[in-house]
């Protein structure tokens, strides 16, 4: 049932959001909604590239719940047959496609996440190998014959990638088509994506006029900036913020934002009504204020969303006990290392302990000063972990037991060496 003016709706779901296209069809298609108490149906597809999500992700998909709670249809639709080709959005080369088995892996994984923030009795999940797999190629061909070479160059990684000489595979052509035909085959009301999307998603626009249905509107959704502050939430830049992580690292995490950040996190990384979003502005702009105070009820908030209230509060209290109080964890782990001089180089220990992601994370980390080894800040990336010497009164020399590598605020690892 539909209850909600809308005016009221349109207010909701334009929040957060960077574009709408087009607002007045919006409008317009709410209004019919509301009349007839016919829910519209809201898309948003996801490629299964990787098996986990993040906070980033689900900038949009908090706002699928928005229109859930309104009353529509929300279709989380994944891409297993796009999945294969590789979406080549921003992409200055030619993207590797994923095997059908890591396509499988990946969406199941997927769909179990997704359920921590929509209702599972309210969502759709769909596939679309469901119409893309029975294609004939005579469709396929029907497909093409509804979009120009022309239209597609007008991408910008296209283009620029023409102009430089550099391959495009017709596969890759074809992935644009082949998502937008997803909103003709679920007659799509609405689409959702990232503001990287926006082409694709307006391909689906076109593709719907061609089919002879109603366009879909086209909503855009910001790329949230990770925990570094300058680059989008990533995994493989190891900025990222998991909704699988545990509540203490997913508090901790939060923590390491910016300041400049922590509007911007609220906004679209909590579900917080948009008058107290106001008074998190406000409280921004009073001097007085500390911003501390913001990024712990931020951190609670967001713990809160994906693991609940007891876990939130446990997790502000533990970060407050080690942090506040300068304590370093008793539960770190262990990363053990042999004598020679390739495993005891900072680098090494770092990507095997999985405290970086990889070895150019790693060194970018220390770069940006973020390591410290025995609460020594680390600046050569040649540096070698050394079992030293040390002076003990009561028993003479001994050797040192272990080292301690902290990474940014919340990372420790403790430095063991194999003995014999």
């Amino acid at each position: 049932m539909i209850t909600v003016k809308p005016k009221e709706q349109l207010e909701l779901i334009k929040r957060g959001a960077v574009e709408i296209i087009r607002e007045n069809e919006l409008l317009d298609k709410l209004e019919r909604s509301y009349k007839s108490g016919k829910p519209l149906i809201i898309k948003q597809g996801f490629d299964p590239t990787a098996p986990d999500i993040h906070i980033g992700h689900m900038v949009s998909i908090n706002k699928l719940r928005t229109f859930q709670e309104l009353g529509h249809t929300v279709v989380f639709l994944i891409g297993d047959f796009t999945g294969m080709i590789g979406d080549p959005s921003g992409r200055t080369a030619t993207r590797k496609a994923l095997t059908r088995e890591a396509v499988n892996l990946n969406a199941e994984t997927y769909k179990k996440q997704i359920f921590k923030v929509l209702d599972p009795e309210k969502t759709v999940i769909d596939f679309n190998s469901r119409w893309a797999s029975a294609m004939k190629f005579d469709d396929v061909l029907a497909l093409t014959s509804r979009y120009t070479v022309a239209r597609i160059l007008e991408r910008d990684d296209f283009s620029k990638r023409y102009n430089e000489g550099r391959p495009i595979s017709m596969l890759e052509f074809m992935y644009p088509l082949v998502q937008g035909y997803d909103s003709v085959a679920l007659k799509a009301d609405v689409e959702l994506g990232g503001t990287d999307q926006k082409f694709n998603l307006l391909v689906g626009r076109d593709l719907q006029r061609e089919y002879g249905q109603e366009p879909q509107v086209v909503l855009t959704m910001p790329l949230l900036v990770g925990t570094d502050g300058t680059e989008k939430m990533s995994k493989s830049l190891g900025n990222y913020i998991g909704i699988t992580d545990e509540p203490d690292q997913m508090y901790g995490k939060t923590m390491s934002i910016p300041d400049s950040l922590i509007y911007n996190y609220y906004q679209l990384a909590t579900d917080i009504s948009l008058s107290e979003l106001e008074d998190v502005k406000k409280q921004l702009e009073t001097p007085d204020v500390n911003p501390m105070s913001l990024k712990k009820r931020l951190g609670w908030k967001i713990v809160e969303l994906y693991h609940g209230k007891e876990a939130a509060d446990a997790a502000q209290s533990g970060f407050e006990k080690q942090f506040s109080k300068r304590e370093v964890p008793s539960d770190m782990p262990v990363y053990w290392v042999g004598p020679s001089e390739e495993e005891r180089w900072i680098v090494r220990i770092m990507t095997g302990s999985g405290i970086a992601p990889s070895g150019s994370q790693a060194m970018r980390l220390i770069e940006q000063k973020a390591v410290k080894v025995d609460n020594q800040l680390v600046t050569d990336k040649n540096l070698h972990i050394n079992f030293t010497h040390k002076e003990q009164p009561e028993d003479g020399i001994s050797l040192k037991d272990s080292v301690i590598i902290k990474v940014g605020k919340i990372h420790y690892i403790e430095v063991k060496e194999k003995k014999d």
